[in-house]
This record gives C-alpha cells, structure tokens and sequence, in this order.
C-alpha cells in the first residue's frame, strides 16, 4: 500500500462533494483553516480509540447521538446543552442495564456536510442543486442559496469550536454530576404513560442512596461529577478535513484535527474511493456504515484499509439496515469479519434503514421501527456468538415532532407541529430517552443469559 499522504485523497475517484466554481477562494479558505488550531487532540482520539476497544470486547457500551445535520441558524447554547444533557440521561440508564461504562459520543461540533440520494431537487417543476449542508451551500430553494461557498468552512469551524468549549464545560463543570442526571430522569418517569420505565429509575435511585450511605457522593468523588464526552461526524467534506489535519508531535502520526472520530457514510465507502483513502491515514477512530448493499468482499478490503494493523476500536462498524433485515444482512458480514479476524465494534444505526414518507408529506421514523432493529440487532448477535457494541441515534434535546411513536405518541398529524429537522427526522427527549431504556432491558437481558450460562 503507499504511503499516505492528507491530500492524496485529491487523485481519487470523489463523489457526494460540491464542485466548487471559485477556485481560488477555496484555495485561499483552505490556507486560513490549516493555519487555525485543530479542534481536537491526538491524546483525547487515543484515549477514544481504547474506550472503544472496550465496546468490542463488551467491556464497555457505545453511545452515539446527535444531531443529522447541524444548522447555522439553530446554533445556541440551549440546544448544545439539552442535547447532552439528554445523552447523559441515555448514558446513566444505559450503564445500569449493561453495568458497563457507556462511551458518549455526539454527533457534534462538525456535522454538518450531507450525503444526498440525488444531485439535484425539483420543487413545482424548478430543479436546482441539492442541498448539501450549512457547510457547503444553503437550504433556501433559490440558485444562489444552492452555490457552494468555501467561506461556509469557516463558518463551520468557528460554530464547531465554540460547541466543543461549552460541551468541555458541562463535561467537567458539574453540569454533569450523576444525581442531577437522574433527577432529570425521574422526571421523565412520572408521567403515567413512562410507568412501567419506573422500576428501573427506582432501582437506579436506590443504587445511588446506597453509593452515598458507603461514602461515595458528588462532595467526595470528581468522577461523578464530570464525563469524558467525544465528537464525531461523517467526514464528507475533504478539503476542509485535510485542512484540519495535524500530525501528532508524539508519535509521528496524522490526526483529523475536525473531531475525535470520523466515519465514512454508506455512499461513500467505495474501496478506492476518495473518502476511504482520506481516513486510513489518520489516527483517531475511524466508523463505516454498512448498508443491504455493503458486500462481504468490500467489507474485507475496507477492513485490511481502514485498520492495516488491526487495533482494537480503530474500526466501528455501523449497520444500517432496516427493520425486518437486519437477519438478512447481518450474519453475513459478521462471518466476513471472523474470516478476517479483524478487530471491530459493532454499533446499531436503527435511524437510516427506517425512513419513511407519512401520509402528510413529512419525512418520518416510526419509533417502533427503530426499536425493532435495535432488537434484531442484539438478536443475531446473541445468536452469533458477538458482541453488539454500541447504537447510533439521530437525535436532539429538544421536544421536535419528527418520529411518530413512543410515550408521547407522536401522529403523523402531529409531524407539522414542531418539525425543524434541516435533512432527515431525529428523535425527540423523550423517545431518545424511552429507547435508552428498553435498549437497557436488551443489555439487561443479555448480561443475565450470560450469567446463567456461566453458571450452567
């Protein structure tokens, strides 16, 4: 293989990104970005990649959420804070039924680049450009909005900073401290609807009496205090990736400076493609979504390309299949794996296989969807013999309208109500909260098979 190089990806087959019209403002945007500070640091991807070993081996649970796609005009503080506030929620109900650590990661601070189905729309008989992202061009459907401009990079990067300061923050500040975590939860729980989730909430509430009753309280412990929290996002763009692209004064070794773990989507995995050369060269983390079209023969190269020296949470492999295929697709490249001998972490992407069109016009998830392929998920793993590593939400802190189902019981009359999403339909609070605990149960369930296998 050669020698890799940050801008090699630029002699390689590249799809999914914009073509820019002036070639010397991206040169010139390009220049200033490589000279600002990366956003993330070698140390904190390290850190991140063995966490994420963990997963692989069961030894830890894998939290990813956040957002499809960040917007320029949503950007505020309340909304970086309910997002995670609601993950920690996630991660604290999550750790209790797998009484593993849970690693939490958003998809924050550098979301922003899309994938689409088609290169262009048309809306009343006019086709213009897709919209690719805040950081490539503009939602508004006009032909000036859907031009790509390079300026948007730093637009990004500045809204990316200052997302990672506040969440570093809350991440050490005491906004994350375990007890007021859970009140927020109980909370959630009141509601008569959230009854039968009230078991569990209480038997966290008494793990955490008796923590203090032994002397082991916030005034006591930094650790329940403060998080470790990482970013992640597709890494789309590649000029503004090789922009940020640092090497590591440590060790030698290139880092994508943009975030603390970078994925490729399931459009862009192709084995010679550009986005695949781009990140096996980094350091940090690297996922790659697998899709009903992700063949075992691909997935053996990417593999021996995206992790050459097969380390542990180097490489997350994300399914996205679909409810009700899952059992068709799965063991397939899970036996592709064994066959390589690979080292992997196996995460459950239930959001993308499952969107659907509602009867009033608006892109939707079903809740009940995206239950069921979590739950096949952890069955064709448990039926394998592997480990089901972590699940990847498109998700938000705040109370949308843009998947049907869960407590609340969202209507596809409902959808219009508080539908904000700029791409595709994310979970609310309170479902991202309801799917923390029945994925709990599965975690749950699994552990007590185990152990009753081990006692067998």
């Amino acid at each position: 293989m050669t020698e890799w190089q940050k801008s090699g990806w630029r002699a390689k087959p590249r799809v999914q990104m914009p073509d820019y019209l002036d070639q010397a403002k991206l040169e010139a945007v390009e220049a200033q970005l490589s000279k600002y500070p990366p956003l993330v640091f070698a140390g904190e991807a390290r850190k991140l990649k063995k966490e994420l070993g963990a997963a692989s081996r069961g030894e830890a649970f894998l939290l990813q959420g956040g957002d499809c796609a960040e917007a320029f005009d949503q950007f505020s503080a309340n909304g970086i804070r309910d997002t995670f506030k609601v993950m920690l929620q996630m991660a604290m109900v999550l750790t209790f039924g797998a009484k593993v650590p849970v690693v939490k990661v958003g998809r924050m601070a550098g979301q922003f680049a899309k994938p689409r189905s088609a290169p262009t729309e048309v809306v009343d008989g006019v086709e213009l450009p897709s919209y690719r992202g805040d950081i490539i061009n503009d939602l508004a459907f006009t032909p000036e909005a859907r031009i790509p401009d390079p300026a948007k990079m730093l637009q990004a990067y500045t809204q990316a900073a200052a997302t990672l300061n506040l969440l570093r923050a809350f991440s050490t500040g005491g906004y994350a401290d375990v007890h007021q975590v859970h009140q927020w939860t109980l909370g959630f729980t009141e509601s008569e609807k959230a009854a039968r989730y009230r078991d569990m909430a209480n038997r966290i509430s008494d793990t955490l009496d008796f923590m203090k009753a032994a002397g082991v309280d916030s005034d006591r412990s930094h650790t329940l205090q403060t998080v470790d929290f990482y970013t992640s996002h597709e890494s789309l763009l590649l000029e503004y990736e090789e922009a940020l692209t640092r090497q590591d004064s440590t060790s030698g070794k290139w880092l994508a400076g943009s975030g603390h773990m970078i994925w490729i989507g399931d459009r862009t995995r192709q084995p010679d493609g550009a986005h695949v050369e781009f990140a096996r060269g980094v350091l940090n983390p690297v996922g790659l979504k697998c899709g009903p079209t992700t063949t075992a023969e691909d997935l053996k190269v990417l593999m021996s390309k995206l992790n050459p020296d097969n380390e542990a949470g180097k490489l997350t492999l994300i399914a996205r299949f679909g409810a009700g295929k899952v059992s068709e697709h799965l063991p397939r490249l899970i036996k592709a794996v064994a066959e390589e001998g690979t080292n992997v972490t196996w995460v459950c992407d239930p959001m993308h296989g499952n969107t659907i069109k509602s009867s009033t016009g608006y892109k939707t998830r079903p809740f009940e969807s995206v239950l069921r392929e979590v739950r096949e998920f952890f069955a064709v793993h448990n039926a394998e013999g592997t480990v089901p590593g972590g699940v990847h939400f498109e998700m938000t802190g705040q109370d949308v309208t843009e998947c049907t189902g869960g407590v609340r019981a969202v209507s596809e009359e409902n959808l219009s109500d508080r539908y904000h999403t700029a791409c595709d339909p994310r979970l609310n609070a309170s479902q991202s909260l309801e799917l923390a605990f029945l994925v709990a149960e599965e975690l749950t369930a699994r552990r007590e098979a185990q152990l009753a296998a081990k006692a067998g």
